[in-house]
């Protein structure tokens, strides 16, 4: 085969087409699709409203190069997306195709908001060790995950990366840890921390203290570091909220958005800043160094807004928490049922499952005789270190009904009880 996949020596089902929620093999079989893809197809599969609105476009205007046109399309979501935002704090969108671009641009946006300003020390970033932010070199940099990383390590940034643990230490312990390396590696030589929410890949959706985001929020404001949010498996509706930062109501200074911004019906990311970000790079250079051919792309702009519009309109955010709260009560309730669970956790539709890491090949075993049963998850990592291939994320499209919910969950159920040990 000549089309490159994860698995070089695996051989693919090949997907013939997709509704609703679901996705049909060659064969017909029907697959739920319980993780949107990679927690992306928010709005399920062939969306009647979605389709109608990229054929639409398809008759008015494909591509611009964003050097030479704008396009009435990426003004309307960047407006959309500053309406939705945090306490519509976040005024200037730049589009890109993928939310680890969507980061990259973040970190070149954090470091030339302080260039700007004559402090080009400044371009140190602060992350976790259980983070996963992309693929790329820079993403991954920024990135805890054991497994994406370490064939890479010699290549990476050694960027500092935070290991107080989200769920077991003390709040204290984790703001001690934080201060201890802004002073360690001095604050003038600082640009940004970086962080996901809620952590999907790399957490099994681990979420942190009521308090975190605000105290962390005030140490960034005390010694002048930038707080960039990673918004890409979190944002726009996935946890119930548009943006997950809501839950702690705080807000970070650049937000990157990727995968429900598109839905799976087109490739587009973004990233959000703050009036405060841009005045300097508007007033000084009056250029932001970053940019893609396809950034801006008309087709996928007005693509993603259809998608907003469609979450809004159908009430998609409630349903994510009614349906959200279903599964995450039924799995509390397998929980107890199935000693080889030991987590529970997320919010709205973006649910973790973490396994004993001392069964090993659970998580494989478990993803296979879902497949087998006509159920998609998405594989994740938990455990102490953050290296143990033990989780799923169970993240359904926000269309998802009632009955659809009692499937999915009976096919997990039926899967649990399969693969018990």
């Amino acid at each position: 085969m000549h089309n490159i996949q994860p698995l070089l020596s695996k051989s693919y089902l090949k997907a013939k087409s997709a509704n609703g929620v679901y996705i049909f093999d060659e064969d017909g079989k029907p697959y739920l699709d319980g993780s949107s893809g990679a927690v992306t197809c928010s709005l399920g599969h062939s969306h009647p409203k979605v389709l109608s609105a990229i054929k639409s476009q398809l008759d008015k205007l494909q591509f611009v190069y964003r050097s030479q046109f704008g396009s009435e399309e990426a003004e309307q979501l960047a407006q959309k997306l500053f309406e939705l935002s945090v306490q519509q704090k976040h005024t200037h969108s730049f589009f890109v195709n993928s939310g680890t671009e969507a980061i990259e641009t973040a970190m070149k946006v954090a470091l030339q908001y302080w260039q700007e300003q004559g402090k080009s020390e400044k371009k140190q970033f602060i992350s976790r060790w259980k983070s996963y932010h992309g693929i790329t070199v820079g993403a991954l940099s920024l990135s805890g995950h054991p497994i994406r990383r370490q064939r890479f390590e010699n290549s990476l940034e050694k960027y500092p990366l935070l290991h107080a643990d989200l769920e077991t230490d003390s709040l204290e312990r984790q703001y001690q840890e934080f201060t201890e390396v802004i002073e360690k590696i001095g604050a003038r030589h600082i640009a940004a921390f970086v962080a996901e929410p809620i952590v999907g890949a790399a957490g099994t959706a681990l979420t942190p203290s009521s308090d975190y985001y605000q105290t962390f929020r005030k140490i960034c404001d005390e010694y002048e570091i930038l707080f960039i949010a990673d918004e890409v498996m979190t944002g726009l509706g996935r946890t119930g909220k548009w943006f997950a930062m809501e839950y702690w109501n705080t807000v970070a200074d650049i937000v990157a958005v990727g995968k429900s911004l598109g839905a799976g019906y087109a490739p587009i990311a973004a990233t959000l800043m703050t009036e405060k970000i841009l005045t300097p790079i508007k007033y000084g250079s009056g250029l932001i160094m970053s940019g893609h051919t396809y950034s801006g792309h008309p087709l996928s702009c007005a693509t993603a807004l259809k998608v907003l519009q469609v979450v809004e309109e159908d009430n998609l955010l409630a349903n994510a928490n009614s349906q959200g709260g279903v599964i995450k009560s039924k799995l509390t309730e397998l929980k107890s049922e199935y000693s080889f669970i030991t987590k529970v956790r997320g919010k709205g539709l973006m649910m973790g499952v973490e396994f004993d890491p001392e069964i090993k090949g659970m998580q494989a075993a478990f993803i296979e005789r879902c497949f087998k049963n006509g159920l998609l998850v998405y594989p994740a990592v938990g455990g102490s270190y953050g290296k143990d291939e033990n989780g799923i994320l169970i993240a359904p499209p926000l269309i998802i009904n009632s009955q659809e919910t009692e499937e999915l969950l009976l096919k997990l159920e039926q899967s649990l009880e399969e693969v018990q040990p």
